[in-house]
Formats: structure tokens, sequence, C-alpha cells
């Protein structure tokens, strides 16, 4: 087994135990409503919650096109020597 693979089961494993120790309905306030719900479901809503935004910041981003094509060395300046003739002196 993968290392990864052994933390995953793990961290499930230990949110399985919290989750299962914590079942005692507790009231929960959001904006102006006030209700009562067992701490299981609400601690699963969340932790799904959680993974859902995870997976979504932890994904590569793609590129995102702002209108046009874009064409592959397009922005590479065509001279490899760009610095002018007095950058060239101060850095000598």
């Amino acid at each position: 087994m993968r290392i990864k693979t052994i933390v995953v089961i793990l961290i499930t494993v230990m949110l399985t135990i919290v989750l299962m120790q914590n079942t005692e309905p507790v009231s929960f306030s959001f904006l102006w409503a006030t209700f009562r719900m067992s701490k299981l479901v609400m601690m699963t809503a969340i932790s799904v919650i959680a993974f859902i935004l995870g997976v979504l910041v932890g994904r590569p981003s793609r590129v995102k096109k702002l209108g046009g094509t874009f064409i592959e060395g397009e922005h590479q300046r065509e001279d490899p020597n760009t610095l002018s003739d007095e950058d060239k002196e101060y850095i000598n």
C-alpha cells in the first residue's frame, strides 16, 4: 500500500469514530433560524461540504481564454538577447 492510501484510510476511520461518538441532538443557530439536529448529521454534512471544496480547490487549474485563440509561442520574444546596450554595459 502507498502512504497516501494509508493516510486516507486512517483519516476516514478517525472521522467515523468522531461522528459515531457525537450522536446526541443539539441546537444550531444559522442566521435567524434555530433548529435542533443530531451532531452526527451536522458533522457529516460539514465533512462532505469540506471534501467537495477541497477537491474543487485542489484540482489543477485550466487555462481560461479571454477571447481570441492561443497560439503556441506567440508570447515568446523573437530575439533572446533583449538587453539594451546600456543594460549590458551596466552588468559588465
